[in-house]
Parts: C-alpha cells; sequence; structure tokens
C-alpha cells in the first residue's frame, strides 16, 4: 500500500468483513475478462474463512471451478466528518482461493449463519433451508492476503 497512513488495522479488517453484508466477489470469467458480482457472506472467524452461497450452476460457479482464485472487497457505509461534505469509506480486499463445502450438513450450518445476518426469525429461516438447501452451493473463500484502507472521497 502506497499510503500507509489510509491503511486499517488487522483487527479493523476483521470487523468489516463481520459486519458488512454484502461485497463484490471477482473472478476470472470468459476468455479471461474480470467478472465482478455483488454477494452476501458470512465471515466465520473460527476458521478465518470467507462463506458464501448460491445455485450450484451458472457462470460464476463455472469460472470458479476453472480458476479458483478470486479476490472480494467489502466496504462500511462510510461517514463524514462534522462540517465537512466528503465520504469516508472504509474497505477490505481479501485475495485468495475458493474451494467448494460437499458436506450436506455443513451447507445447512453456513447458511444458517449467513442468514443471521440478515434476520433472526428462526422460524424463516427453517423454512428457507426447507424449500432450498438441495438446490444450494456453498463454497469458502480461503484468504491468502487481507488487507484494508481508509479512504476519503475528495
Amino acid at each position: 500500500m502506497r499510503r500507509s497512513k489510509q491503511k486499517l488495522f488487522e483487527d479493523e479488517c476483521y470487523a468489516i468483513l463481520s459486519q458488512e453484508k454484502r461485497g463484490v466477489l471477482s473472478v476470472l470469467g470468459d476468455d479471461d475478462y474480470p467478472y465482478g458480482m455483488p454477494i452476501n457472506h458470512y465471515y466465520n472467524k473460527d476458521d478465518g474463512k470467507i462463506y458464501f452461497h448460491g445455485g450450484k450452476f451458472g457462470h460464476k460457479i463455472d469460472a470458479m471451478k476453472k480458476h479458483n482464485k478470486v479476490s472480494f472487497c467489502v466496504y462500511d457505509q462510510g461517514f463524514t466528518k462534522e462540517g465537512d461534505w466528503a465520504l469516508n469509506i472504509r474497505s477490505v480486499i481479501v485475495f485468495g482461493k475458493i474451494e467448494f463445502i460437499e458436506d450436506f450438513d455443513r451447507t445447512i450450518e453456513i447458511c444458517r449463519q449467513l442468514s443471521y445476518k440478515f434476520t433472526d426469525d428462526d422460524n424463516y429461516i427453517d423454512e428457507e433451508i426447507r424449500k432450498f438447501a438441495k438446490a444450494t452451493l456453498v463454497f469458502a473463500l480461503v484468504p491468502e492476503h487481507i488487507s484494508g484502507k481508509i479512504v476519503k472521497e475528495s
């Protein structure tokens, strides 16, 4: 990082990964074009992995099976300092490799944890899992490098 004053401490990076609900996952797509998509995630502090879920088929899945290196960018809502118009945003970039979760019970547990980022309604979560779990693919980003910074939009 060129501007070391903008660098976030490691614990700040993990807090952003834990608290924010969405980020942009970027893969190497067709003809080696970058392909980035907004996606929600669950950061598991116990194993250090970032988990995602989605359908079992599609462009994103094909790209990750062909080339498992990805990047994931998460940023917070930002803040403005009193008397200033510029937004200050904290962002985290994660580089790593994707692994697919094959264990069905683990898939259900990860989907449940991801759902808790949006609701604590267990009945709703149980019903969604009952309806969609068999058609859901869970995959994990195993981080190799994480960095974060704060940027002022002025």
